[in-house]
């Protein structure tokens, strides 16, 4: 790995250079902080419900609010990231995040749907940012044959956020407003000033360090790879445009399924309450972040694209023990769903831009562009559930886990088989 350091304030003595180890290290907080942004989402569906008196299907517009922003920032991402580089990537969407957390204080004074949906929306535009330049700078920073593995290992610790998420969501959500120089502070206004803090102190740590610079052709698979196959076609790449319906699919059943969880299990959970049932989530999303780390170890030995098919059959079947709504037993059900979607997004991701060469940048962005996938099909299961029940509902990720396994199956072991051995080197 070249450890040459960017261009950067270093002649003004403002900028401290790092090590290639402690760069990933400090990417893998971002990864960190986008899953507690993704777990505190699935307990405002509900609350959201409950405080602003709107339906199972009119909440499905958070995820549109948040993961239409993807769709919209990626490609802008990309090119920029081209420009800029990938430092200016992540401090752009730091940036927005903060901004988008602080826009919770004036919409609780509005305490109106729309006002949350527009910060929302502007949050996300910033994880947006984070999501294709962490996760194509992860892929870059290290041996191109071990880019599945090294997203794995840093998703594993998006896990960790998205198992916190819930956990602080339904500590504070479900709280009374707290009172403080004799005004009262919303739940929510008082978690997102929070997290405004935490990302501004980020931005001055990542303002201050100097990244290796890495190329995108290091992520694509190495430059022999990229001189053999430089002509070929961005679309003509079956494991890049198979992985864009794969993660469509993977990224719109696994916010589904987060999206409607609390109903689900307060329809099959009897004397549960909401926030017993966000502690249920926190528990489905420790055996998230378990998947996480153990399927990274378990890709030293087993190809990636095989557990990717064996995961998505076994979502696949717990879906359908959802749609039988059986007391408890359907709970149990989802709850495993979540340690077997563990892998999917990252696993989906590395496959995906694979081999791309000089494109990974714009292969990577338009990978990130399908996370709109979650803007859509929570939509369709909220109008399911509005019309024939919540467990009929998972009809959508059962045909969604189908199109993942056959992603899975699709692949060859050359395309997705690598070792974990310098996962951050």
């Amino acid at each position: 790995m070249n450890n040459q350091q960017q261009r950067s304030p270093t002649e003004s003595g403002k900028s401290v250079p790092v090590s290639t180890t402690f760069a990933f290290v400090l990417v893998t907080a971002l990864f960190f902080m986008w899953g507690l942004s993704h777990g505190l989402l699935d307990v405002l569906n509900h609350h959201f419900q409950q405080t602003l008196n709107i339906s199972r299907a009119k909440s499905g517009l958070i995820q549109t609010a948040y993961f239409g922003a993807y769709f919209i920032m990626a490609l802008p991402v990309g090119l920029f990231m081209e420009r800029c580089g990938y430092k200016a990537g992540i401090l752009l969407g730091l940036a927005l995040f903060a901004v988008g957390a602080l826009l919770f204080v004036p919409a609780s004074w509005a305490e109106t749907f729309h006002a949350f949906l527009i910060a929302l929306f502007v949050l996300a535009c910033g994880l947006a940012c984070l999501e294709v330049s962490a996760n194509l700078y992860a892929a870059a920073l290290g041996n191109p044959d071990k880019t599945v593995q090294r997203l794995n290992f840093a998703q594993s610790f998006n896990g960790l956020g998205v198992f916190l998420g819930p956990m602080l969501g339904g500590v504070v959500l479900y709280a009374p407003p707290l009172e403080l120089a004799g005004s009262s502070i919303a739940p929510t206004s008082l978690i997102y000033v929070t997290l405004a803090v935490l990302v501004v102190g980020l931005m001055a740590v990542f303002a201050r360090t100097t990244f290796p610079e890495v190329g995108s052709e290091r992520a694509a698979g190495g430059e022999a790879e990229e001189e053999v196959e430089e002509g070929v076609s961005l679309w003509r790449r079956r494991n890049f445009t198979f992985a864009l319906l794969a993660q469509f699919c993977n990224i719109g059943a696994y916010v589904g399924v987060g999206a409607y969880f609390i109903n689900f299990t307060l329809d099959h959970w009897q004397g549960g309450t909401p926030q017993f049932c966000s502690f249920l989530l926190s528990l489905a999303l420790i055996g998230y972040m378990i998947g996480r780390f153990s399927g990274t170890w378990l890709m030293r030995r087993i190809p990636a694209h095989t557990l990717l098919a064996f995961s998505a059959i076994a979502c696949a079947f717990l879906s359908v023990v959802a749609m039988l709504a059986l007391e408890k037993v359907s709970v149990v059900a989802v709850i495993g769903m979540y340690f077997f979607m563990s892998i999917m997004y990252p696993t989906i991701f590395g496959m995906g831009v694979q081999g791309l060469g000089r494109q990974t940048n714009r292969g990577g962005s338009i990978l990130v562009m399908t996370l709109v996938g979650a803007a859509l099909l929570p939509l369709v299961m909220g109008r399911i559930a509005d019309d024939f029940g919540m467990a009929t509902a998972f009809i959508v990720p059962f045909f969604c886990y189908v199109v993942v396994a056959l992603y899975g199956l699709s692949q060859k072991p050359a395309e997705s088989t690598v070792s974990l051995a310098a996962q951050a080197e």
